[in-house]
């Protein structure tokens, strides 16, 4: 269903009528099947139909309140507030292995792909993590898991990275025979709420501007477009 808001977010209306001209009556929030149906007995199937319908006549097919709402929303008229979804606080990625893997390179390789993964996911949603959790499951079933918390809150690759590979050393694998990883970003938090310092590591700063040009990269042609060389090494 369509909510279109007042303005359709910021949109100007005339805007906001192009948007919604082509679409199906039905797809204004509020008009049910019954009520597309009389619209479309008297041959109004599209929104800019009904938009262009005098008010009094809509309101003489589907009733008073119903009638003055459909005309209202045919026009991209709703004083409705919109209110943001709260984003949990908690994001996850994981993978499994085909054939049991030993702590090495595909390992590491496949955890560093979840660490591209879960920064992407995190900046898209413009969140920022406290913690981080790794999950190794083995052959036979066992688990294992440990959480330790950011320096400061983070979606950078940079940080997401260390401390996952610190958790992965934590585990002291040796020969354990893995079948898959869960990585989870933690008590997460809103990137405006945290605040970020700018910092004296040039190196650092000149990957910061890196990922945010990858990050639109992949936006635009797709996330496995560009990435760590090791991840797609493992991959081939």
């Amino acid at each position: 269903m369509v909510h279109s808001g007042q303005q359709c977010g910021r949109g100007a209306p005339e805007q906001v009528a192009d948007w919604l001209e082509p679409l199906p009556v039905e797809a204004l929030h509020g008009i049910g099947p019954r009520q597309a149906q009389v619209l479309r007995d008297y041959g109004i199937h599209c929104v800019g139909l009904l938009a262009a319908v005098p008010p009094a006549t809509v309101h003489r097919l589907l009733g008073g309140r119903a009638g003055r709402i459909a005309a209202d929303r045919a026009r991209g008229i709703d004083p409705r507030p919109v209110i943001p979804r709260t984003l949990p606080a908690t994001a996850s990625v994981s993978c499994t292995f085909d054939r049991h893997v030993l702590d090495g390179a595909a390992a590491r390789a496949a955890l560093l792909d979840l660490v591209v993964r879960l920064g992407t996911l995190l900046r898209g949603r413009a969140q920022v993590a406290r913690a981080v959790t790794l999950t190794l499951t083995f052959a036979g079933g066992n688990r294992w898991e440990k959480t330790r918390r950011l320096a400061a809150p983070s979606a950078h690759e940079d940080d997401l990275r260390l401390l996952a590979y610190q958790l992965m050393d934590a585990a002291g694998l040796q020969r354990g025979r893995l079948t898959g990883l869960v990585l989870k970003a933690e008590d997460l938090t809103g990137a405006d709420q945290a605040a970020e310092q700018i910092s004296l590591d040039s190196a650092r700063e000149d990957r910061l501007v890196a990922e945010s040009v990858i990050d639109r990269i992949r936006a635009k042609f797709g996330p496995d477009t560009i990435g760590p060389a090791a991840v797609y090494r493992r991959a081939s």
